[in-house]
Formats: C-alpha cells, sequence, structure tokens
C-alpha cells in the first residue's frame, strides 16, 4: 500500500470515527436536546421569549450580554434557574429570575420599562383638595382648597373655568357625582346631600337658588343620578328614597330596609338599582337576598312627581 493510500485510509477511518462520535450530538441537537455536563446526559432543552414596551432593550442571562436586543428568543437553555436582566438607557432596569423547565416555553411578553423621568404635568390653575373625573365627556372637576368652589378643566387641564360656588361645610362630604346632562352634582355627607346646579351662562351660581340641601336622620350609604338628571335615588342605612333636585320637596320612601349595612349598585344605562336586604323566612331564620328595583319606562316618574308634595312649615 503506497502512502497515499494509506494517506486516504487514516483519513476516511477518521472521518468514520469523527461521525460516529458526532452523530449523537448532531441527532440530539436537531431534537432539541443538549449534553448537560451536571449530569452528563443529553436533556431537553427550553426557551425563553421576551418582549419588552419599548423595544430594542438589552438582555443579559446570569450577567451575560446577548448578540440581540427585544423582541428576543433565548433558546437552548438546560434545565434550571436563570436571572434575567433587561435594560434600555433612560429607563429602569428589569430584572427576574426564571425557572425553565425540560423542553418547556416561558413567555414574558408583558414587560413595561418605565422611563427614569416620568411624563408629569399638573392639570389644576388653582389651588385644590380634591378631585374627581368624568370619563365619558372626558372632563376633570376640581374642590378648591377652601371648600368654596367647583372648577371644571378638560383632561389636559386646558379651558378651567369656576362651576359653582358651594355652601359652607360641603368641603368635609366625601363623594360627588355629575348628573347625565352634566348641568348638576350632587355631594353628600353622613347625613347630608347638597345639589348643586352649574350656571352655563355666568359660570357662577348664587348660594341661594343653586343648591338644595336634605338633611337625612339616618347614615347615606349612597346616592345615585336617575337619567332624567332631576330625580335622586337615595339610599340611606334604613330606606331606599327617591328625591327631587329642586327647592323644598320632600323624598319618596320607596323601600324600608331591613339589613344594616347594605350593599348597592346602579345600572346608569337601565336606571336599575340592584340591593341586598334581609328577610325572615318561614323556618325562622334570617337570609341575605339581592333585588332589583327598577327606575326605568317601567317606572313612571311624572306619578312620581305627583306623589311628591312640597315640605310644610309646621
Amino acid at each position: 500500500m503506497s502512502s497515499e493510500q494509506r494517506i486516504r485510509a487514516v483519513l476516511f477511518y477518521l472521518s468514520v470515527f469523527i461521525f460516529i462520535i458526532g452523530l449523537p450530538f448532531i441527532l440530539s441537537f436537531a431534537l432539541g436536546l443538549k449534553f448537560d455536563l451536571r449530569t452528563l446526559k443529553f436533556t431537553k432543552t427550553g426557551i425563553i421569549l421576551l418582549e419588552t414596551q419599548p423595544q430594542g432593550a438589552s438582555v443579559y442571562i446570569n450577567g451575560k450580554l446577548l448578540d440581540e436586543k427585544t423582541p428576543a428568543a433565548i433558546r437552548e437553555l438546560l434545565p434550571g434557574n436563570y436571572n434575567i436582566i433587561i435594560e434600555l438607557p433612560k429607563y429602569y432596569s428589569w430584572q427576574s429570575d426564571v425557572n425553565i423547565g425540560a423542553g418547556k416555553l416561558v413567555r414574558l411578553d408583558k414587560i413595561i420599562l418605565f422611563p427614569l423621568r416620568p411624563n408629569i404635568k399638573q392639570l389644576n390653575k388653582n389651588d385644590i383638595s380634591s378631585f374627581w373625573v368624568d370619563k365619558e365627556k372626558e372632563k376633570v372637576y376640581y374642590l378648591s382648597s377652601d371648600g368654596t368652589s367647583i372648577f371644571r378643566s378638560e383632561m389636559d387641564g386646558s379651558e378651567s373655568k369656576e362651576m359653582a360656588v358651594l355652601p359652607q361645610g360641603c368641603a368635609s362630604f366625601g363623594k360627588w357625582k355629575v348628573s347625565p346632562d352634566r348641568r348638576k352634582v350632587f355631594c353628600f355627607g353622613q347625613n347630608q346631600l347638597v345639589v348643586v346646579v352649574f350656571d352655563s351662562v355666568n359660570l357662577k351660581t348664587n348660594n341661594k337658588e343653586s343648591f338644595v340641601t336634605h338633611n337625612i336622620e339616618e347614615k347615606i350609604v349612597d346616592a345615585f343620578w336617575h337619567s332624567d338628571s332631576y330625580h335622586i335615588v337615595l339610599v340611606s342605612a334604613k330606606n331606599i328614597e327617591v328625591i327631587e333636585a329642586g327647592l323644598n320637596v320632600a323624598a319618596v320612601n320607596l323601600v324600608n330596609l331591613n339589613k344594616k349595612g347594605t350593599s348597592c349598585f346602579y345600572d346608569t344605562d337601565k336606571d336599575v338599582l340592584y340591593f341586598t336586604d334581609s328577610e325572615r323566612a318561614l323556618d325562622g331564620r334570617v337570609y341575605d337576598n339581592l333585588y332589583k328595583l327598577e327606575f326605568g319606562t317601567k317606572f313612571n316618574l311624572l306619578q312620581l312627581q305627583e306623589l311628591i308634595l312640597p315640605k310644610t312649615n309646621e
């Protein structure tokens, strides 16, 4: 055998040897397997999918910087715990420990990177003590710091203007609700309900004509505007009443409640009040029930207005 033939034979057997040795690695790669030096076995690998807002962030896995930026897919990860750090200039970094199982996919697609200097804008033009948002009409209402005035602006703070002057004591009230026609607002405390009427002409209301105060013996649980922007559904500790948003009118008591601490929800689209109350059954036990009280087309508001009589001075 010539030297050339011997060289070819050596190369042939060497190639066969390399092929036999490398075949398991080739097949394992094709099957998603990777040789684990810790166990000296071929193990199915996992994948981490990363998506960030904004995109283009750098990814570190166990302290090593990857070449690709988000969105990124980190493949061929052996089972175990990995420390992931995501960084983007001018943003706070994101960090988490992720556990990867054999053949598992971990999707981290709701990562938000927040800016180091957030976009903050002051909306109010006057000193305020509280505010509430009319999301439907995209307006913001403000209560002045001294509790004497209500202001309104656009959602970006523009077109700010005074809407009403409040009677004394309203600043301590905790809840404010704007009427569907956006011409009135009521506020209430523990035992008192006050209605404020916005004057669209003068942008300032007259205290004697624009504020209606209702004093209620029982604690007010909640109150809701009817869709006609004229009636108020008032839920107290013992009653469910309807009150006109007018001067010197009495309330109509619709329901006497048995349960202390009733909970309620008002569907403004259908004018329906859902509330809980207790009732004693035939077996003598007291049960809590959920009730539905309709104030829509099935509830004749004209007849209701005839029932509401002016208060008499005794």
